[in-house]
């Protein structure tokens, strides 16, 4: 089955005395309404662990997930359960961190401790209804440690974990470098491997407070023809970039796009061309995708980029022009 939805960031802004928010019905209805059947739910361990004590979350968290789960369910939406902000890594705010996931062994026990914890908690869902993903985005190789022989031992020894408890549980592993890095040297565990599509930058992320490559004042992106990192980028840009991710499915690896989308102050016009071309090649690939996020700046829902027009529809204000492109894009 090919995999089509959204990310949805329940269990995923943590402070203290925080808690996670309850599944979304409406959003869920939503999406069942239009035939998408993926939700991809990032989540933060912060919410269950306190002091950095991996080994005794408190469990009672966890029944937000059951929540989740059964939510999903009931609409026969699947489920991808990810870790965001894993025991010593996170992509964003690493500085909170005590620990390293790449290169501390309490991290990396803590890691395959929650994975386990969590395949013996959900070890009579169907496959058909609930994945693990097993970390959000991975850093560039050399960054904190990371090689690809550590990553690779450390996703190996974790799957080889869940299987010893659950081995029906459908996995994914998110690319290298954020992502965006396919790793062919893990085609042999049979996973899923999940990419990204923000290519290029310039235009995914015009204007990202938190993004130093293209925040700075001048003339808002185009597409095609923008120039990043020395490519003029187009869908012929586009194509060549996957092609690393189009040879590992040729060896029968099985490839879903876990994030993309556009933030707030590239066009609209500009925004949907580049959406068109990147779904004209995730149809011709037959790759599954999750729109971040569902409502917000990279959204569906009131994002707010200049020129969007919307529509009313299930109580939303919704880019109609983009929800068709999704319609359209599923095999």
């Amino acid at each position: 089955m090919t995999y089509y939805g959204f990310n949805f960031q329940w269990m995923y802004h943590w402070e203290e005395g925080a808690q996670p928010q309850e599944p979304d019905a409406q959003a869920l209805d939503f999406m069942a309404q239009y035939g998408f059947n993926f939700v991809r739910i990032p989540t933060n361990y912060q919410f269950w662990t306190r002091d950095f004590d991996y080994l005794h979350p408190d469990e009672a968290v966890f029944e937000y997930l059951d929540r989740y789960l059964a939510a999903c369910q009931s609409r026969g939406i699947h489920l991808s359960l990810n870790l965001h902000r894993a025991p010593g890594y996170c992509i964003n705010g690493q500085e909170l961190e005590r620990d390293n996931l790449w290169t501390d062994a309490v991290a990396q026990d803590g890691f395959v401790f929650l994975w386990e914890t969590f395949a013996r908690r959900y070890g009579c869902v169907s496959a058909d209804d609930l994945s693990f993903d097993l970390v959000n985005e991975p850093p560039d190789i050399g960054t904190r440690g990371l090689t690809r022989d550590i990553h690779a031992a450390l996703i190996t020894r974790t799957v080889e974990a869940i299987r010893a408890v659950d081995p029906a549980r459908p996995i994914v592993i998110d690319g290298l470098s954020g992502g965006n890095i396919a790793m062919p040297e893990l085609a042999h565990l049979g996973v899923m491997q999940s990419g990204r599509a923000y290519q290029p930058y310039a235009v995914s992320h015009w204007g990202a407070p938190w993004w130093n490559g293209w925040n700075t004042p001048g003339a808002a992106p185009e597409y095609p023809g923008t120039v990043y990192e020395g490519q003029t980028w187009n869908r012929d840009t586009l194509h060549e970039f996957y092609q690393p991710w189009r040879d590992v499915q040729t060896g029968g690896t099985s490839v879903h796009i876990g994030e993309f989308g556009c933030y707030i102050y590239t066009p609209q016009h500009v925004a949907l061309r580049w959406f068109r071309d990147l779904f004209s090649l995730f149809k011709e690939y037959g790759w599954g995708y999750a729109l971040w996020e569902f409502e917000g700046v990279f959204g569906i829902v009131n994002h707010g980029r200049p020129g969007v027009v919307y529509e009313e529809i299930g109580g939303y204000q919704v880019d109609r022009a983009l929800l068709d492109l999704m319609l359209e894009s599923r095999t």
